[in-house]
C-alpha cells in the first residue's frame, strides 16, 4: 500500500527522493511495504555491494538479520529531523512509513536511518573515520 499523493523525483545532491503532491496530515501511514529477510551471513555479502546503502536492520528477538524493503521505502532519504518514521512488523514482514508532522505539498519526505525519527546519532555515511 502506498499513499496516492506521493511521487519520486530528483532530490538535489541526494539522488532521488519521495515527495508529496498535496499536503498530508500528521500520523498518516503513507506506505506499507513487504520485505525480503536475509541472514547475518547474507549481510556480510551485501555490505560489499551498493545494496548496503538500502538495507535495514531486522532484529526480531535480538536476531542479527537484515532486510530489503520493497516498494518505495529504499528511496526515502535520511534526515536527523525527519518528517516520517518507519516501523517494522516482524509478524507480517513489512515496513510501514508514517508522517510525524504535517507534510506540505511539494515537500520531500524523509526518514531517520537510525530508526527513531529524531535520533541524532551519526549514521554510517556521516561517521568520520
Amino acid at each position: 500500500m502506498r499513499h496516492t499523493d506521493l511521487y519520486i523525483a530528483a532530490a538535489h545532491s541526494k539522488g532521488r527522493g519521495v515527495f508529496a503532491t498535496t499536503a498530508i496530515p500528521t500520523d498518516t501511514v503513507i506506505e506499507i511495504a513487504p520485505v525480503i529477510i536475509m541472514t547475518a551471513e547474507d549481510r556480510l555479502l551485501l555490505d560489499k555491494t551498493l545494496l548496503h546503502d538500502y538495507i535495514f536492520e531486522w532484529q526480531p528477538d535480538g536476531a542479527q538479520m537484515c532486510c530489503m524493503a520493497l516498494g518505495w521505502v529504499p528511496i526515502y532519504n535520511h534526515s536527523y529531523a525527519s518528517s516520517c518514521e518507519y516501523f517494522m512488523n516482524y509478524e507480517e514482514q513489512t515496513i510501514s512509513i508514517k508522517t510525524m508532522r504535517e507534510i506540505a505539498a511539494g515537500e520531500e519526505l524523509t526518514i531517520n536511518y537510525n530508526g527513531d525519527w529524531n535520533d541524532e546519532q551519526k549514521v554510517w555515511f556521516d561517521v568520520v573515520g
